[in-house]
């Protein structure tokens, strides 16, 4: 998805000019003439990734913007923009949450450096937050990606079930994300931050599930050479997550219904049993009530963990929820494999999204991670996706030649600037050109456009005529004026 920079200016010239740059490179840009506005967008949820701040503004100054921001609970990196702020000022605003700053005028170069940094350096904090909650047990409902209605229903349906310890089955394709629903539901119950234990009860050797869910004394079958804590044993006090649950063995189902009712386990060997605290979550991609039907499954214990059932919708079922999904994915292989891209084509979102995804979550997050590992570009197209979009990418020279080039300040000048003001403000090089020079080139432009009418032209630059009189000897224009004049077939005036 296209990242938005909600540009803070109060000179409208300034926010065109940081608008030219930035949709140059893919950006979306928001305005904000000044810190209140800023504030009143962000309240009210408008699309903001990144904020480029001027620290000198009417009102509510740059410095108590940003304070009101973070005071606010707002994260977006910020970049601090000044004109003749000096290194205190800086410094102020980096210590209240600022990330980076530049002096204007910037060059274009310097201005998407920053942008990225700032951008690369948020979904690196991003994913620290990610990876800490993961191996912390506590992952929330708020963390899970996607508002579309179905996901919507999944969270309200989570969060009931977690205020509680009441047994949830968790249903859906293979794929689909049943896993993260589990530790949400762990997450956001009063056993956060306890263990979160996952078992696939299919891919264990049939031999070893009852030691490896239930655990065995040293010596107590051949090559039990230590004693082993199971599953229920490790996962105390905390939750017990029992994926593909409709894999188990009949006699192992047995041992579980009875756990389940009792909250006490028998380990192999053992000559006593042992209470456990732990809560269960079970997931499936199967129809258990059919492998019930078929003696495959225990119905007691269906109906023991089929208490509050949570349905977990297929990808196809939820594509609103893919272009957020993919950004997702975007920021946090980015962080991974060390990578730059911005996000994803609007073509590209746009087949993705009408795909059908059969592997659900779980194939459209390698794709995106096949992509990323091979994309040369700043954003994501469909030849990235060749096996989804049957698009073949292009020669490497003309995938190269794709990103945009970084206008030069003088370029942007040119096209902001309205055609009817040949003025230049910066040189060919992006810099300020001196005041004489612009002084003199606007004193040029009136007298040719009012053909050398001087009261007219004192009157419209809003200086006196003698002071008028004496800028045109210091700058050397008597001849323009004279042109001027000999054009219109006005009378000669002398310059005094």
């Amino acid at each position: 998805m296209t990242k938005t920079v909600l540009v803070v200016d109060d000179d409208p010239t300034q926010r065109r000019l940081a608008q030219a740059v930035l949709e140059r490179e893919g950006f979306a840009v928001a305005h904000a003439e000044n810190g209140d506005q800023a504030i009143a967008r962000l309240t009210s949820g408008g699309a903001c990734d990144l904020i480029m701040l001027d620290l000198v503004m009417p009102g509510i100054s740059g410095q108590d913007t940003l304070k009101e921001m973070r005071a606010r609970g707002f994260s977006q990196p910020v970049i601090v923009v000044t004109a003749s702020g000096g290194i205190d000022t800086v410094v102020q605003a980096m210590q209240a949450g600022a990330c980076d700053f530049f002096i204007k005028p910037a060059s274009p170069e310097r201005i998407i450096v920053s942008i990225r940094n700032a951008l690369s350096m948020g979904a690196l904090k991003g994913e620290v937050e990610r990876l800490k909650k993961h191996a912390g047990g506590k992952t929330t409902f708020a963390d899970l990606v996607g508002d579309g209605p179905a996901m919507q229903m999944v969270k309200r349906m989570g969060e009931r079930a977690a205020k509680s310890s009441i047994p949830v089955l968790i249903t859906g394709e293979s794929g689909v994300g049943k896993e993260v629903i589990a530790r949400a539901v762990h997450g956001s119950s009063d056993r956060s931050g306890k263990p979160f234990v996952a078992v696939n009860c299919g891919a264990i050797p049939e031999n070893l599930v009852e030691s490896i869910l239930f655990g065995h004394e040293k010596g107590s079958f051949t090559g039990a050479t230590d004693k082993h804590l199971g599953k229920f044993q490790e996962a105390n006090g905390g939750t017990l997550f029992l994926d593909e649950v409709g894999e188990l063995p009949l006699d192992i189902q047995v041992k579980l219904l009875r756990a389940l009712q009792e909250s006490e386990i028998d380990p192999i060997g053992s000559k006593r049993s042992i209470k456990v605290d732990v809560r269960i979550v079970s997931a499936t991609n199967r129809d258990l009530a059919v492998a019930v039907q078929e003696g495959r499954f225990r119905e007691d214990l269906f109906y023991r963990l089929n208490v509050f059932p949570i349905e977990a919708p297929a990808l196809r079922e939820r594509r609103e929820d893919i272009p957020a999904l993919v950004e997702t994915f975007i920021r946090r292989f980015n962080v991974e494999e060390g990578k730059t891209v911005v996000g994803a084509s609007a073509e590209t979102v746009a087949f993705l999204t009408a795909f059908d995804w059969p592997g659900n979550v779980r194939q459209l997050e390698n794709a995106v991670y096949r992509a990323i590992v091979l994309a040369d570009a700043p954003y994501l197209q469909p030849y990235d996706f060749p096996a989804i979009s049957g698009v073949k990418a292009p020669p490497p020279a003309e995938i190269a030649a794709q990103p945009a080039h970084v206008p030069s300040a003088g370029d942007l000048i040119a096209e902001t600037a309205p055609q009817d003001a040949p003025v230049r403000i910066l040189d060919g090089r992006g810099h300020l050109r001196t005041l004489e020079e612009i002084e003199r080139d606007l004193i040029q432009l009136a007298i040719e456009i009012y053909a050398g009418h001087m009261s007219e032209v004192a009157r419209r630059l809003g200086i006196g005529r003698s002071t008028l009189y004496r800028k045109v000897r210091e700058q050397g224009l008597e001849d323009v004026l004279k042109g001027a004049e000999d054009e219109a077939d006005g009378p000669s005036s002398q310059v005094a």
